[in-house]
């Protein structure tokens, strides 16, 4: 239609139609183009406000994981320090007690990641929808680097976890880890942190077996420096958690504070 209209002014050389026409054409792909650019900018932003959300929801379940391995190695920092001290004649403890606290000095906790919604930014190249520095700050923190995965490792591989498992009589470990292994809180559920091993339990098995364990674990050779190891090696990595990783801390403390 306006292509005939130019086509019939020019024919009857009326100039300042032509002129308008041109105007109309030039207007048209001008809005065209802004509406599709605002069209544009609409979709970009609710993906971004999409992938943000999402983010910030894995953080905040990545800041509580963060907080339950602290937690955890704290208790089991908390059980080598007091079967070192049994050993060394330091502190009382009655061969259930001694049986249970060895146990739990074994023990770690890995950290089940929620980076799903990271890789996908990366592996698409739309990171730059996140333009929240704290979210940004705190998921390349989290997920560019293994120290959990590494932490979690030299604990399985220590030479005092094997000791023990190889020392201790089978029905004894059974029962330690069905009476008094760990317990499972509810994801973003920080008050029960503080108790998901460190608590009240009983072997409820015959005392002479209880004895013949505590024994026979108290009198194996390598005992004390194999445990000696672990329990530095359960502070260092402590230690590189809440203070060596302060960046990632503070913005996971400052997502773990938001709304949700």
């Amino acid at each position: 239609m306006l292509l005939r209209r130019v086509t019939e002014h020019v024919k009857t050389q009326n100039w300042f139609a032509v002129g308008i026409d041109l105007v109309i054409v030039v207007v048209g792909v001008f809005i065209g183009i802004q509406v599709s650019n605002w069209n544009d900018d609409r979709v970009t932003r609710k993906k971004a406000d999409v992938f943000t959300e999402r983010l910030a929801q894995d953080l905040r379940k990545e800041a509580w994981g963060y907080q339950s391995v602290i937690s955890y190695s704290r208790q089991t920092n908390a059980n080598q320090r007091r079967v070192l001290q049994a050993l060394a004649g330091e502190r009382e403890l009655s061969d259930e007690q001694f049986l249970i606290s060895a146990y739990r000095a074994t023990q770690f906790r890995e950290h089940n990641r929620h980076r799903a919604t990271y890789d996908e930014l990366v592996s698409t190249g739309t990171i730059g929808l996140i333009t929240d520095p704290v979210l940004r700050e705190a998921a390349v923190g989290m997920f560019t680097t293994g120290f959990l995965e590494e932490f979690a490792e030299r604990i399985r591989d220590s030479e005092y976890r094997q000791l023990f498992r190889e020392t201790v009589p089978a029905p004894v470990q059974e029962a330690l880890l069905a009476r008094c292994g760990d317990r499972y809180p509810t994801e973003l559920d920080y008050e029960s942190l503080d108790v998901t091993l460190d608590y009240p339990c009983s072997l409820e098995l015959p005392e002479e077996a209880i004895r013949l364990a505590a024994r026979t674990l108290r009198d194996a050779p390598r005992l004390v420096p194999a445990l000696r190891v672990r329990f530095a090696d359960n502070q260092t990595a402590l230690t590189d958690l809440q203070d060596g990783n302060l960046v990632v801390v503070e913005s996971l403390k400052t997502i773990r504070e938001r709304q949700p």
